[in-house]
């Protein structure tokens, strides 16, 4: 069993995946500094296959204790935050949800959520964002930006069916995912109004993956607001469990794995990104995950 005391013992001599840094780059001081995390899917359950649910408790204890460390900006988990049991009980997802959600507040600073498939499994998309907190935003939306020195973020919601209704309580297919034509608009008029170089947080992908079938169905749309706004320098998002890294139109995006699959603090994954004042991005990956340089184009 993976005790507390053995993750912290861990953490103390956790070392960032170092790839290979820019010297021009590694001398910049970073204007913005953030934790990103995806796909805890905690919930009290057995393993199932290579998921060990109830391992990401100590796991987000790792990532908010380094976090705190590092003094970084503010922390974001891009989605599947909780998961369910095999029983699927509101009331027993919920309290997934609020315990992982207690562990996510020792952070000491702004957090904020992108919400996942599973996060509206036995739950409303209501209920969950009712049940997390996303400082300083008072929409009750899933969708919604906010700005960090010198840098705009802008967090998307796809969870919802192609008539524009939300996804509520497992009423939909894990591989269904569409922007509707409301956020759209709200997309277009958010871009419009920054002058920010701008980064995209969303839990499924805006591109499709090889040998997948898990992006969001109106990406091609998506993709080129972003790139007619001319300010997106990266997207970020989880969902695949994987790694992964498509460069389209002058835009990065990333795919960031799973914190839920394999056993033992060995098997973490998160990151540090640093945003520099000419729109440049480096992430420091931990445990699992590969560092990054993005370049602004």
């Amino acid at each position: 069993m993976i005790t507390r005391r053995l993750f912290l013992k861990s953490t103390l001599i956790t070392l960032p995946t170092i790839g290979i840094i820019g010297n021009a780059m590694a001398a910049k001081k970073p204007k913005v500094r953030f934790g990103v995390v995806t796909d805890s899917h905690y919930a009290d359950r057995d393993p199932g296959g290579i998921r060990y649910y109830r391992e990401s408790l100590e796991k987000m204890a790792e990532f908010t204790e380094v976090m705190n460390r590092e003094k970084v900006d503010f922390v974001i988990h891009l989605g599947d935050f909780k998961d369910e049991d095999t029983n699927r009980r509101e009331e027993d997802t919920l309290k997934y949800l609020q315990n992982l959600e207690a562990v996510y507040a020792q952070f000491k600073g702004p957090r904020f959520h992108v919400i996942g498939n599973h996060d509206v499994d036995s739950i409303s998309k209501a209920q969950f964002i009712a049940n997390v907190e996303n400082t300083g935003i008072d929409s009750g939306l899933g969708y919604y930006s906010f700005d960090k020195k010198g840098f705009h973020f802008i967090v998307l919601d796809p969870n919802f069916h192609p008539d524009g209704t939300d996804h509520n309580k497992g009423d939909f297919e894990w591989f269904e995912s569409t922007v509707p034509q409301p956020q759209m608009d709200w997309l277009k008029a958010d871009l419009g109004a920054t002058k920010l170089p701008t980064v995209v947080f969303v839990h499924h992908s805006l591109y499709e993956l090889p040998d997948e079938t898990m992006h969001v169905e109106n990406s091609v749309a998506v993709r080129s607001m972003l790139e007619h706004s001319g300010k997106v320098t990266a997207v970020f998002h989880g969902h695949c469990h994987r790694e992964g890294y498509s460069s389209i139109n002058g835009i990065h995006y990333t795919l960031l794995p799973a914190m839920v699959e394999n056993s033992g603090p060995e098997n973490n994954a998160y990151a540090i990104i640093e945003g520099f004042g000419n729109g440049d991005l480096e992430l420091t990956g931990y445990r699992k995950t590969r560092s990054r340089s993005y370049p602004a184009t």
